[in-house]
């Protein structure tokens, strides 16, 4: 065999790079696949991930339904979709030895409810499979050498020359457009990295009072834009959290960076009313509940406290009782109801977890093996590359399919065989 056909290195020891790691070794024992990790820590990511519990991946039947919940990469995930779906991912941690549950809302968990279930199984498969792992060790420099394949010139705890036939970059996504740098100069695009994943700062808040109150079915638009999800919204003491929140952020990630994070959020409460429903109900309601205190008689499954702050903007007195409610008060209780504004100034991290959208360019990846189309033998996978998924699992099921896929078609020859 080649000497350099021999060797797969891997860059980065979180889900991506042991994904791709062990696929290949797995698929071609005969390879000395290596993982690289600056740090001295592996699978951070997956150990503080769902609470601790890890969100490995999501309910879906089929990859139409997968590639639904991706602000960006969806188009090109339905082929990899096809070759290591959210089923392949289940059968794959059942083999060895972890069973995973649904949960209501389709996200998928181990049956332990811990996430080091998880870090321990890939920690597990990449020894059986021969993987060699390296911490607190990373290349100051990747050359690629004219023949094919590379040399990395490593620093840290194992600092050295090291050459391999094929080379995976799962380093993950950064903050800064700077960080991609060494990317760029391997002859990558890169499209620029903006937060996505994040709440909704709301410094002068007329629900500043009311921090842990939570609705579970709202909508959240931004005022002016064609940006607007479905979903529970949570109360925070700094604005409004929870999933329609995050996830319209995942959808509007460029569009509120080129507003600043300056905008107005206009939730509505109960979203399956129209303003023509929500007229003909409170007329009906008024005929006959028409003695019943306003409020302190909350309506829709509302919470007692988000709705007593919706009555008191809207004007109404604390003791009047439906059949004598003026209009002017009613009109904007149905306004409070439908569009209740909100001045965003600024985001926050969530849960001190950082998600970007950004990363390499996916036009310049072959999707059925995550191959360079620019550098023979140079594989990306996991959020190094411009795919980012919405909360529930998704961003974890990109990292497993194109890790596997990677590693699958790493452990062919790179160079012809001497």
């Amino acid at each position: 065999m080649n000497d350099l056909n021999s060797t797969v290195a891997v860059l980065g020891g979180g889900a991506a790079g042991f994904f791709g790691a062990i696929a290949c070794a797995e698929a071609n024992p005969r390879l000395t696949v290596v993982l690289l990790e600056k740090t001295g820590k592996l699978l951070s990511k997956v150990r503080i991930s769902g609470g601790g519990r890890c969100n490995v991946t999501h309910a879906a039947d089929t990859p139409a339904q997968l590639v639904q919940h991706y602000p960006r990469g969806a188009k090109q995930l339905k082929e990899p979709f096809r070759q290591f779906d959210a089923q392949a991912t289940i059968q794959w941690f059942a083999r060895r030895g972890v069973q995973l549950k649904t949960e209501p809302d389709g996200r998928m968990f181990p049956v332990t409810d811990s996430s080091e279930t998880i870090a321990q199984c890939l920690l597990d498969a990449a020894r059986q499979a021969g993987v060699r792992i390296l911490t607190q060790t990373s290349p100051e420099r990747i050359e690629v050498l004219p023949a094919g394949g590379f040399c990395l010139h490593l620093t840290g705890a194992h600092a050295g020359e090291m050459r391999a036939g094929r080379l995976l970059i799962a380093t993950g996504g950064a903050p800064k457009t700077e960080q991609y740098n060494w990317l760029r100069e391997l002859g990558h695009g890169i499209a620029e990295p903006v937060p996505s994943l994040f709440t909704f700062n709301v410094p002068a808040s007329p629900l500043r009072e009311l921090p842990g109150v939570s609705v579970p079915l709202a909508r959240v638009r931004v005022a002016g834009e064609k940006l607007e999800y479905e979903g529970p919204v949570l109360v925070t003491h700094w604005g409004i959290s929870g999933p329609a929140v995050l996830k319209l952020s995942a959808w509007g990630a460029r569009r509120l960076h080129e507003l600043s994070y300056q905008s107005t959020a206009l939730i509505n409460w109960i979203p399956t009313h129209t303003e023509t429903t929500l007229r003909a109900f409170l007329h009906e309601y008024r005929e006959q509940h028409g003695r019943k205190v306003v409020a302190s008689n909350p309506l829709f499954g509302l919470p007692q406290r988000l709705w007593r702050t919706l009555t008191d903007q809207a004007g109404v007195e604390p003791e009047v009782r439906w059949n004598e409610l003026p209009a002017k008060p009613q009109n904007r209780l149905i306004e409070a109801l439908l569009n209740t504004a909100l001045t965003v100034r600024g985001k926050t991290t969530y849960k001190d977890e950082f998600v970007t959208c950004g990363g390499v360019l996916l036009s310049e990846i072959n999707m059925k093996t995550m191959e360079s189309r620019r550098v023979p033998g140079l594989h990306f996978s996991g959020e190094v590359l411009d795919i980012d998924g919405i909360t529930g699992g998704f961003n974890f099921q990109a990292a497993w399919t194109t890790g596997y896929l990677a590693g699958q078609a790493m452990s062919r020859p790179v160079l012809p065989e001497a």
